[in-house]
């Protein structure tokens, strides 16, 4: 188990049904009086997970923090923000209490702040004071710069969270999580053969099914000081992706959930996403708790726009071994599947909603912040067929290989000089990845052509494959719609792990030649990725370090790597 004393917890989520109003979410939110304690002494408790900030606007911020209790009971707990770091300029105050209900977290919606500012914040129980840790709100009117760090994906059996600790040197505005939090597996299962050397085994020792499985598998990740760092430098705008709940999850299930042994996945999900709202400095929902799309504005410069591409509207995702016979993939029914106009990724109520933030922006900048790659990642089908988890076999790897020597030879043919074997190879391009926005055509269209006809200057930011990648974003009658950027991951391993630095490397260069709007990736290293904006450009910064599995690392230099794109033209170098 983490720091600190256990105490038993009650499992509130019994019977609570996906799309419900909120239960006890709320009831950690604590006020701005300096006295609705009512007298009331509680119990004696540390601060063993850090603190957070979130979801900043122009005037409020949330504030989060975990207490320890010595025993069980209320805890009375005590917040202020000033304008120091030494809390001379004491702006706003405030006390409540947190019990066992929502595992002794606390959250503040700090109002009263103003635009643009650096504040510092802190808790207290009693005489124990809590680290300090700094925020800041969201800018009014017009803004000369904006700022934000990109990262996702932290696998603690994987390897030391050396990123966050990067991410906690950083000087942005916020830092924008996109999903995977954490990861729901065993000791033994995905990306753990480290784990038992680096002092990293999860804790609970199981797969994450119910409330206090998840809960315990967040204060673990709370323990860490490279991830207390990250989140006491600066705010989070945090969306989930899968695996905080389950592998590939959709709105009705997941690849890592069997009902007939695991149960209802509506109560997994359930359970997943309470502990997700008492552990994260998310702003707590009014309504329905699956609806985390938001808009925070950041002056008039950049409009933030986060989405959920996994639970609330995604329908299950399809794999190849659907579409295939005897390992021969089926072209024209995979691409009949994946365009279905009744098929979708976000739903339609979130997808109206996106189009209608996308007509009513005026920033200068419109960022998607979400999970999984929008761009059109396509690959002729003998490269999927090798490569494919779910149709490869033992000679894979030697066959994927020569897959995609033979498409480089053809894309670098002239069109008038190939053979009739090389057309027919690149004309049967399937997608990437099924699970990504290539597998929902539909819903990449509709949001794609209305952002081209609107002239939206739209900036993409996706995480979850592990890996960065740049790439153009075009319509289906190719027309330029915006940028995607998506970052490496803090720790899960990439293609790497997969098929090996060396043909790693090779893959990334091969496939920045074979797909047309690919400009940039990297399949080998652990990361994050900046973004910056001004009026006339965004520059997308990747960093990345030297091992996640030593204690110690530094940056590396030669792999770094900058692209800019202009407001005027949208093109990506």
């Amino acid at each position: 188990m983490s720091a600190g004393k256990h105490i038993k917890r009650r499992t509130l989520v019994k019977g609570v049904a996906a799309g419900s109003l909120v239960p006890l979410l709320g009831s950690n939110l604590l006020g701005c009086s300096d006295n609705n304690n009512n007298g009331r002494k509680g119990v004696p408790a540390e601060f063993n997970h850090g603190v957070a900030s979130g979801d900043p606007l122009t005037d409020r911020v949330i504030l989060w923090t975990r207490v320890t209790p010595e025993n069980e009971g209320f805890v009375v707990v005590d917040w202020e923000v000033a304008t120091d770091e030494a809390f001379a300029d004491i702006v706003v105050r405030g006390s409540g209490e947190t019990d066992e209900t929502v595992d002794y977290t606390v959250k503040v919606d700090a109002e009263g702040l103003d635009a643009g500012t650096r504040y510092f914040y802190r808790f207290k129980v009693r005489d124990i004071v809590s680290p300090t840790g700094a925020t800041r709100t969201a800018p009014v009117g017009a803004a000369a710069t904006a700022a934000f760090a990109v990262i996702s994906c932290s696998n603690y059996p994987a390897g030391y969270f050396h990123v966050y600790r990067e991410i906690a040197n950083q000087d942005v505005d916020a830092v924008l999580h996109l999903g995977d939090y954490l990861y729901e597996y065993a000791p033994d299962q995905y990306a753990s053969e480290n784990a038992e050397a680096l002092g990293r085994v999860v804790e609970p020792p199981k797969e994450l099914l119910e409330l206090d499985d998840y809960r315990q598998r967040y204060e673990q990740y709370h323990t860490d000081p490279d991830l207390q760092a990250a989140h006491a430098a600066c705010p989070f705008i945090v969306v989930w992706d899968d695996h905080e709940v389950a592998n590939d999850s959709w709105r009705q299930g997941a690849e890592n959930h069997d009902p007939s042994t695991e149960g209802d996945f509506s109560d997994r999900r359930a359970a997943a996403i309470q502990a997700w709202y008492e552990w994260l400095p998310v702003r707590p929902p009014v309504s329905e708790r699956e609806i985390i799309y938001r808009t925070l504005p950041y002056g008039e410069l950049v409009d933030v726009i986060m989405l959920d591409t996994r639970l609330i509207g995604r329908d299950e995702q399809y794999i190849y071994s659907d579409f295939a016979t005897d390992g021969i993939i089926d072209v024209e029914a995979v691409r009949a599947a994946i365009n279905d106009s009744q098929r979708t990724l976000v739903g339609a109520d979130q997808l109206d909603w996106l189009k209608q933030q996308l007509i009513d922006s005026t920033a200068r900048w419109q960022v998607l912040g979400q999970q999984v790659l929008m761009g059109r990642y396509i690959l002729p089908a003998p490269v999927m067929e090798a490569l494919d988890p779910s149709l490869a076999d033992d000679d894979s790897l030697a066959d994927g290989a020569a897959a995609v020597l033979a498409s480089l030879a053809a894309a670098n043919t002239p069109t008038e000089e190939r053979t009739e074997e090389q057309q027919a190879l690149l004309d049967s391009a399937i997608p990437y990845n099924l699970d990504a926005w290539d597998g929902y055509g539909f819903d990449r269209d509709d949001v794609l052509s209305l952002a081209s006809q609107l002239g939206s200057r739209l900036v993409v930011v996706a995480g979850d494959t592990h890996n960065a990648w740049a790439s153009q974003l075009t319509t289906a009658e190719g027309n330029v719609a915006g940028v995607e950027f998506a970052t490496a991951s803090v720790s899960s391993p990439g293609l790497e792990n997969l098929l090996g630095t060396d043909v790693a490397e090779f893959f990334a260069a091969a496939v920045v030649d074979i797909v047309e709007d690919l400009r940039y990736v990297n399949f080998i290293s652990r990361g994050y990725m900046t973004i910056r904006f001004s009026d006339s450009e965004v520059v997308s910064s990747w960093r990345y370090v030297t091992d996640v599995t030593q204690p110690e690392y530094s940056l590396k230099a030669e792999e770094a790597r900058d692209l800019s794109v202009s407001w005027d033209d949208l093109l990506l170098g």
